[in-house]
């Protein structure tokens, strides 16, 4: 059941971009490791794509939402498990499995459409 607006949902996507920037500063875990780079690696990424996604918060809306939401699931796999993959579990594995979940929770509850599409403001 996807019962999130886009719009809403556009906020999430900056907020969360900018807390997986800072976390790594934010939690003392900037070591030049993958802990720090794989949430900052998605967190700029999660702000290319959606300044590029056909929802309310798009720049230049290339985009389509379902094909945004399969990215975030996607950042949310990676970073959920960057724990276990790249082997830093042992010194710091919560937030990255947590904002992980987070992400991969809001791809599924999230509309596929921006409600202002089926008024035709939204160019498809």
């Amino acid at each position: 059941m996807r019962f999130l607006p886009t719009s809403l949902h556009g906020v999430v996507d900056y907020l969360v971009a900018v807390l997986l920037l800072a976390a790594p500063y934010l939690l003392g875990f900037a070591d030049g490791t993958a802990a720090q780079w794989v949430p900052m690696a998605l967190g700029a990424a999660t702000i290319a794509y959606s300044l590029l996604t056909r929802y309310e918060l798009g720049l230049l809306p290339v985009i389509p939402m379902p094909a945004h939401l399969a990215l975030d699931a996607l950042n949310g796999i990676i970073l959920a498990a960057s724990p276990w993959v790249f082997g830093f579990h042992d010194r710091i594995y919560l937030p990255h499995l947590v904002v992980g979940l987070f992400e991969i929770l809001a791809s599924l509850l999230t509309r596929t459409q921006p409600r202002s599409s089926q008024s035709g403001r939204i160019a498809s």
